[in-house]
């Protein structure tokens, strides 16, 4: 299973990075640092470019603020050099689940339930 699933990950781009993206980040990737979820963030040698491999399923949701900051040059140190302040108010990040079994569905959507188990629903029949 081990040999199926490296020849997986080098030709697809769904789930982790492709065998080019890999070469490339080990010839000229310095690691930054890695996110609660697995994801793995790095920079060129010369701090011009930056890019994150995924753990998983590549979904660009998965990224939190802090780091998404980071990656488009919001921020200039990393968040595991320089952590950001966060209010008590604010939540933790969450990745986007529209579209997926895990969506957010809410009372009366078809989706919650089966039609038959729904107590607002009366299906319509001809007289």
């Amino acid at each position: 299973m081990g040999i199926l699933n490296t020849l997986l990950r080098a030709v697809t781009w769904w789930n982790g990075a492709t065998l080019n993206t890999r070469l490339y980040t080990m010839r000229k990737g310095v690691k930054v640092g890695e996110d609660e979820q697995g994801n793995v963030f790095y920079r060129s040698v010369d701090g011009k470019r930056r890019w994150v491999i995924f753990n998983g399923e590549i979904e660009a949701s998965r990224v939190s603020p802090d780091w998404h900051g980071w990656l488009h040059h919001t921020f200039k140190d990393a968040p595991s050099d320089k952590p950001l302040a966060h209010k008590a108010w604010e939540k933790p990040h969450q990745e986007n689940l529209t579209g997926s079994a895990l969506a957010y569905a809410p009372a009366g959507s078809i989706r919650r339930a089966r039609p038959e188990e729904r107590a607002d629903y009366e299906a319509w029949s001809p007289e």
